[in-house]
């Protein structure tokens, strides 16, 4: 065939419908010109190790012996990794050993939850062999939020804190990327890292008080990146942003087995008392002259990222975005129903979606002229505690009902189930937990996070 693209297709693991043999000379000839350009730009090469086993057991690697770890594991279901192997296991006459592969199978017996309790396992061992403060990568590609929320809930429970999640285009798409239009495009790229020892030994002397969540604070946006720049634009950082940060905070505490010290009010005010804020980022003091920087050299306005309705949390979050100054500022009813009517479309469809007017009524304040905008840090301690005391009551009527929950908001799950963690009554997460769809809990990663911890302690 000549020049005519004879060769084998990269991301194909598979048997392909067209099959043509490769030229072996030519693919020998690739693989040591690779090899020439790694060691052309790598001085020398010390303490390699090839390890053929399982992740979910490193005994020749020793503790806190490793400064950095990438890893790219299979992907849920995505491929079947093994079984992808038997011809070339009946021609050399072996056969994997697949009793850990971390997967969803059916044939091997293995839903989701085999697959992050396997996850996990290996998430554990890479803890234990990574230095503090170093960094882990973890490459991962999935359609499925329930997957993803299994990997993200794996890295927690190990201990690790994940500070970043990027796409990466690799510009050349897989067979199946290409040929599928359902296929995911791109990779997600994960960012985590081992805390210090001195924080570790801070929030265990500490337990209980304010302070581990100042402590976790100061530590994350340590490890964050101060600025990113992309086609000239400063991007904005989800992970500096106080929900995100609550967010991280709470996981950090239950995972730890520990009772959250400060109910998401206090956080937000504490944020603002102890930290910089700049276009709704948090900074240490060190780092904001960086950020200043920054902006002045580029001279342009923060990227805003697209948001997408899904649920009630989401919602809110599009309206503090539509009430914005760089959306305008305050905005009447009548001004947000046609748009907020367009966004919902997306919404769950267990999810009781309160009305516009509703959320407006729990979240904001109304002016003289009848414009909604965002409450000041004076007022929006009162607001929040105001829709948390509302989101209770809705949430006890759950717990006074019987049978499935067929409808119900799920932030009214959230409220509930983070008093009942505090309160100690697992037994509630676990029993309201089953009564929801199983969607629900395995597509929300902090509804899956209480209920997994509380399930353990049941």
């Amino acid at each position: 065939m000549g020049n005519r693209g004879n060769g084998p297709l990269n991301g194909t693991l598979y048997v392909a419908s067209l099959v043509a043999e490769a030229d072996i000379i030519k693919a020998f000839k690739g693989m040591v010109s690779d090899f020439a350009k790694v060691y052309g730009i790598t001085n020398h090469f010390t303490g390699v190790m090839c390890n053929c086993a399982s992740s979910t057991c490193l005994p020749n690697i020793p503790e806190n012996s490793v400064d950095y770890i990438f890893t790219d594991p299979p992907f849920g279901a995505n491929l079947n990794y093994s079984e992808l192997s038997f011809i070339w296991e009946a021609w050399l006459k072996v056969k994997t050993d697949n009793s850990q592969e971390a997967i969803i199978n059916t044939v091997q017996k293995k839903g989701l939850a085999e697959y992050q309790q396997l996850m996990t396992d290996c998430f554990f061992e890479f803890y234990r062999i990574l230095k503090p403060n170093r960094w882990m990568t973890v490459e991962f590609h999935n359609s499925k939020n329930t997957v993803w929320n299994s990997i993200q809930e794996g890295l927690q429970r190990a201990g690790f804190i994940i500070a970043d999640v990027r796409t990466l285009d690799k510009k050349q798409g897989s067979f199946k990327q290409v040929t599928t239009s359902s296929a995911v495009k791109q990779d997600l790229v994960i960012s985590c890292y081992k805390p210090k020892v001195s924080f570790q030994r801070q929030f265990i002397e500490q337990a209980g008080s304010e302070e581990t969540a100042w402590a976790f604070v100061r530590q994350h946006l340590e490890n964050i990146p101060v600025v990113v720049v992309k086609n000239g634009r400063i991007e904005l950082i989800d992970e500096r942003q106080a929900y995100l940060l609550f967010d991280r905070m709470v996981a950090y505490h239950i995972m730890h087995g520990l009772p959250v010290p400060l109910d998401a009010t206090d956080f937000y005010r504490g944020l603002d008392e102890r930290f910089l804020k700049r276009d709704n980022m948090y900074f240490l003091s060190e780092q904001v002259n960086e950020y200043d920087t920054a902006r002045i050299k580029t001279d342009i306005e923060p990227i805003q990222f697209e948001l997408f309705v899904t649920n009630e949390k989401s919602a809110i979050s599009w309206l503090y975005q539509q009430l914005s100054e760089d959306f305008g500022g305050p905005k009447t009813y009548a001004e947000l129903q046609p748009m907020f009517m367009q966004e919902v479309k997306s919404v769950d469809r267990y999810e009781d979606m309160p009305e516009l007017a509703v959320l407006l009524e729990e979240n904001f304040i109304q002016d003289e002229k009848g414009r909604w905008y965002i409450p000041d840090i004076t007022k929006e301690g009162d607001v929040a505690k105001l829709r948390e005391k509302s989101l209770w009551k809705e949430f006890e009527g759950y717990l006074n009902s019987k049978g499935k929950l067929k409808l119900f908001r799920s932030e009214a799950i959230r409220v509930g189930f983070s008093r009942l963690w505090k309160d100690k009554n697992y037994q509630a997460i676990v029993d309201i937990a089953e009564r929801l769809p199983e969607q629900t809990i395995q597509e929300d990663a902090n509804l899956l996070m209480y209920y997994d911890i509380s399930l353990s302690r049941v």
